[in-house]
């Protein structure tokens, strides 16, 4: 999908709120002291600029140039800064390290034989006691292709993100099936969530 072409809309085309994963990081990991979080293919920035809001101090990135733009528009409409870049998430690695790592509906853009590389590097840049927060879409056999699937999309499988935190701890995972209407069309996606913490 070429999100440009959305995103190029005065309307946002995920909405401004924060999606319920990015809301659970203030119960798993409060700002009580100064934390920094990084929101991985950000969109239009709905979740960076709502960490922001609430103390994080937050960079952001996406391979769309309209989308950043659109974040850091929120993030002057809210009255917060966040660090807004443009990067591809297939090439860009991290390079200093953050206490917040979170990403939803972005990593199926990861084709499999990039996932451990990425992940690690991803792993590798977490404070100590930071955590992961993170939503892949999953392959179900009895689910059908979204109407607006992409050939660049690799659906993940079940349990696959778990794994790369078998030495992390699980705070939460789950595996849910939603109903979805971002083609126009009603379909279904199943999707695997989870915060994981770097306790060493």
């Amino acid at each position: 999908m070429n999100y440009d072409v959305h995103y190029k809309q005065d309307a946002y085309y995920w909405g401004k709120q924060p999606s319920a994963l990015a809301i659970k990081i203030l119960e798993v990991h409060p700002p009580v002291s100064p934390m920094t979080a990084i929101d991985i293919a950000c969109g239009e920035g709905r979740n960076a600029v709502f960490l922001a809001r609430n103390g994080y101090r937050v960079a952001a990135f996406d391979i769309s140039e309209e989308g950043v733009r659109k974040a850091r528009l929120l993030a002057r409409e809210v009255g917060v800064e966040i660090e807004a870049f443009v990067a591809d998430l297939l090439t860009y690695r991290l390079d200093k390290s953050y206490d917040v790592i979170f990403s939803t509906g972005s990593l199926h853009y990861i084709p499999p034989d990039l996932r451990g590389e990425i992940i690690q590097n991803y792993k590798t840049h977490t404070n100590h006691n930071g955590i992961h927060v993170m939503s892949v879409f999953v392959d179900k056999p009895f689910i059908p292709a979204a109407p607006d699937a992409e050939a660049t999309a690799h659906l993940w499988r079940s349990g696959e993100l778990f794994g790369h935190y078998h030495d992390w701890k699980i705070e939460f995972c789950t595996e849910d099936i939603f109903d979805c209407n971002s083609s126009g069309i009603p379909h279904q996606h199943a999707v695997n969530r989870i915060i994981a913490r770097r306790t060493a």
